[in-house]
């Protein structure tokens, strides 16, 4: 399965998976959200920066992934902080993500830059940071 994730570029989570000091990418809701058990070992993840620019710009593949039962709010901030140390994520991007719920812990391995290119955006009612997209031809420009 193949996703596009959205990275915060104010945290400069792209260039942090570049220099190899970050492996997690971290999700929180205070529902099941994707891609809360949406995704998997193996998986291909297609990174785009959420700067508007639309380029998807890197890949990797889902080492390994870690989705949270309910929390409340004090164990929810105990797992956000201990995997935010591999997520590096700005004090915005803390606040959006930290005390909810659910949590989505994904470990990226065999991260590489790729040649840019853009993608159909036209087949996502909700475009949200994560999309699904099952094989990344069918949307790619």
């Amino acid at each position: 399965m193949d996703h596009i994730v959205y990275l915060d570029t104010s945290s400069k989570e792209l260039d942090n998976l570049i220099s190899k000091e970050k492996s997690y990418i971290i999700r929180g809701a205070a529902g099941r959200k994707i891609p809360y058990n949406r995704v998997k070992e193996g998986d291909s993840l297609y990174f785009v920066n959420n700067n508007g620019e639309g380029l998807i710009k890197a890949k990797g593949l889902v080492k390994n992934t870690i989705f949270t039962d309910k929390l409340n709010e004090e164990d929810s901030c105990k797992i956000f902080d201990i995997y935010n140390k591999k997520a590096l994520l700005t004090s915005k991007a803390i606040s959006r993500f930290r005390g909810k719920r659910y949590l989505s812990l994904i470990e990226v391995k065999k991260f590489e830059v790729i040649t840019p290119f853009t993608f159909d955006k036209t087949n996502f009612q909700n475009m949200d940071d994560w999309l699904i997209v099952g094989e990344i031809s069918r949307v790619k420009i």
